[in-house]
């Protein structure tokens, strides 16, 4: 089993070269800065003018800026997202999400994950594809007939209390020795139950403080409880037909899918990286574990460090596989949760099959021992 931790590699190189007038020499100066896996290496290197040019090259400017009037600066304001021509990207989340098509954290954002969905929905209700929220799909998502995509809820004193995990380490040793890798504060769980962005509920309450007896905004979404264990095969979905599994890669996505052809859900997914790429094939759950417990062996980590020893990580909604593990008859390989929802399509894993904890639990509540499940 493969859990995702990976090192980010960010460059950013500018480079800025300016030619002063009556034959000054050429001033280039080039800067870098990178950070990898937490640490920083900055370095830079001038090539700067002479004194003779630097104050030739500051005479000409002096002269040039009287020959003409100088205008005035404009701050770049950000240009706000253009109107939709029906709905707004947030309803289209919402409503798609009710419907079985999940673009994972809701955050009001058309990214990578919002137009999956949207083309999964298309292609379900047989429309035309054109990428777009079009005023066609908001029809077909029911969006003028169809309840609020927001709705109030009043913090109760279970979201409060805790216990919270405020500081969950980097490194699995390290998150070894907690006693539970439960949420970090009452957003990171609230955010979690109704399947959105921290930055969203936020951004729906200004300037509240989350505690209880408080009322806020939320996406009108069937919410999540980490606690609660998903229903077993039986429930109306399930009775409908066999669900068969499918995960691709090259969409980063999965569908169960019912025996007569029906698509019962949609969700984004991370599968695998060039180290561990996700194994193309027939497959079958072998079982289904609601809060496991992790165990760390490093020797199935590429990027693990040669200090680390085998470690068991206690569960939690912040586990490394989440709430939920979908266990398959390929050794090491499941279909998880995960503690960082807002990656999941958008990043690598370490081979395993990662999903939102609130779409691993859709999951888990519709397939049994022996559902087959395809790797493509």
């Amino acid at each position: 089993m493969h859990v995702p931790t990976l090192p980010f590699v960010v460059a950013l190189v500018a480079s800025l070269t300016l030619q002063a007038e009556a034959g000054s020499e050429l001033r280039t100066q080039n800067l870098e800065l990178r950070t990898q896996a937490g640490s920083s290496v900055l370095s830079s290197e001038f090539s700067v003018l002479s004194s003779s040019s630097a104050q030739a090259a500051s005479q000409a400017a002096r002269q040039r800026s009287k020959a003409r009037p100088t205008k005035p600066i404009r701050s770049k304001e950000k240009t706000p997202p253009a109107k939709l021509p029906c709905g707004d990207l947030l309803s289209f989340e919402v409503l798609l999400d009710r419907q079985g098509f999940s673009s994972g954290q809701i955050d009001g954002t058309a990214n990578r994950n919002f137009r999956r969905a949207l083309g999964a929905m298309r292609s379900a209700r047989k429309i035309a594809a054109t990428g777009q929220p079009d005023c066609e799909t908001w029809k077909a998502l029911g969006g003028d007939t169809a309840d609020p995509a927001i709705m109030t809820y009043t913090i109760t004193d279970e979201d409060v209390k805790g216990p919270f995990e405020k500081q969950i380490p980097h490194d699995l040793p390290e998150q070894a020795k907690l006693t539970s890798l439960a949420y970090r504060a009452p957003l990171e769980e609230i955010a979690e139950r109704f399947h959105a962005a921290p930055s969203l509920i936020q951004k729906l309450n200004p300037g509240v403080t989350l505690a209880a007896g408080k009322t806020i905004k939320v996406p009108a979404v069937l919410p999540f409880d980490a606690g609660v264990k998903p229903p077993t095969p039986g429930s109306d979905i399930a009775k409908a037909g066999d669900i068969s599994i499918e995960v691709s890669r090259d969409e980063s996505a999965l569908r169960a899918t019912r025996s007569d052809g029906t698509l019962v859900l949609f969700a984004p997914v991370t599968t695998g990286s060039e180290h561990d790429p996700l194994p193309t094939g027939d497959w079958k759950v072998t079982g289904v574990q609601w809060h496991p417990s992790f165990h760390y062996n490093p020797k199935l980590f590429w990027d693990a460090k040669a200090k680390d020893t085998k470690a068991t990580i206690k569960p939690g909604p912040n586990n490394p596989v989440g709430v939920v593990w979908i266990d398959l008859n390929l050794e090491h390989y499941g279909l998880h949760g995960t503690p960082e929802p807002g990656t999941v399509g958008l990043t690598q894993s370490h081979g395993c099959v990662r999903l939102t904890n609130w779409d691993a639990a859709r999951v888990a509540a519709l397939v049994k021992p022996g559902t087959p499940v395809k790797f493509r």
